[in-house]
């Protein structure tokens, strides 16, 4: 046991056991709640994405490692952390499997219930990192005709954004929020992008909210544009556009990555980062619960995760995105 002590997110399931091996001490709050005292003196930080990592946190605490458990880090102000000599980690790929669970069994439920045919669809992957590529083999398992637009990446099999706009019946976004540059993705999907579709298309994003501008995906269901939407994360949240809310196909509380094997791919990514930091001599590796013994699958993909049961409780009742997301019962990806 070394003399250490750890801040963590309450809510980052199946770590604080391992945790607890590593430091004398570790105190779980809540995480939009955390504050500079109360990370004065630990030694470091372990968050999500609800906790701001930047100066008015850390400034003058000891904390020396600050990780997320998740793939995004736009809460993280990586330039401070950098100056003012903390490592830092996020865990890239982690959740990359729960999405693609997410998306397919999206795209079942429109096949389904809306009479979209997947086999012979033409579907359009924005972005095709981690989650685009499992997204990717995804589609071409269902039998579905992929593009692919990732620019940064420019790959030879890969097609310009406008490509997708005239040939794509399904559209799926799944790229990093960026604000400035040549491929800067806030609002990719904007009034423009929308007047430009030429098949009418249903639109989903799991990647992060404002990267679909909301008003202008509503007008566009609202003016026939858009077939319909499946939407995990909005611009906003946990305020979300309760008009949009009840237009898409499928609405959820940002959970699309929530699985219990993407939360232990992400303890488990901590945990190692975490170790090498501090030299610490490393406690064992983490594993999902096994699924009920009683539990026999047919395999349909649907009786593993269904989302439109995510989506009626969140239409119920829409004030609830955060108690919906942070008491989430982790699924399992597979049997």
């Amino acid at each position: 046991m070394t003399s250490m002590k750890i801040v963590v997110d309450d809510k980052i399931p199946y770590i604080r056991e391992k945790l607890d091996v590593l430091a004398d001490e570790v105190v779980a709050l809540r995480g939009a709640d955390i504050t500079a005292a109360d990370v004065r003196d630990a030694d470091a930080l372990i968050v999500r994405t609800r906790t701001r990592c930047d100066e008015r946190l850390l400034g003058g605490s000891k904390v020396r490692f600050v990780a997320t458990a998740t793939i995004g880090f736009d809460h993280i102000d990586t330039a401070y952390l950098d100056r003012a000599g903390i490592s830092w980690t996020n865990c890239p790929g982690c959740n990359a499997g729960s999405v693609a669970q997410y998306v397919e069994c999206s795209l079942l439920q429109l096949q389904r219930l809306h009479g979209l045919r997947l086999a012979g669809a033409t579907i359009g992957i924005v972005g095709c990192g981690h989650v685009g590529t499992k997204v990717r083999a995804v589609a071409e398992r269902l039998g579905m005709r992929v593009l692919v637009c990732d620019p940064p990446l420019g790959l030879a099999d890969f097609v310009p954004l406008d490509v997708i706009e005239r040939e794509a019946d399904i559209v799926t976004f799944h790229v990093p929020l960026t604000r400035d540059g040549q491929y800067a993705t806030w609002h990719l999907a904007d009034d423009g992008f929308f007047r430009r579709l030429s098949r009418v298309p249903y639109i989903i994003n799991t990647s992060r909210g404002p990267v679909v501008d909301n008003a202008a995906l509503l007008a566009a269901l609202d003016e026939g544009r858009v077939r319909g939407a499946v939407l995990d994360v909005w611009e906003g949240e946990p305020r979300v556009n309760l008009d949009l809310l009840q237009r898409v196909l499928i609405g959820t509380p940002h959970i699309a990555g929530y699985s219990a094997d993407g939360k232990v791919n992400a303890d488990n990514m901590v945990i190692d980062a975490l170790c090498r930091q501090f030299h610490l001599r490393h406690p064992g590796t983490i594993v999902p619960p096994s699924l009920p013994a009683t539990f026999t699958y047919s395999g349909d993909p649907l009786q593993l995760y269904d989302p439109l049961a995510d989506s009626r409780k969140l239409k119920a009742s829409p004030s609830d995105f955060e108690l919906l997301r942070n008491n989430y019962p982790l699924r399992r990806e597979c049997f």
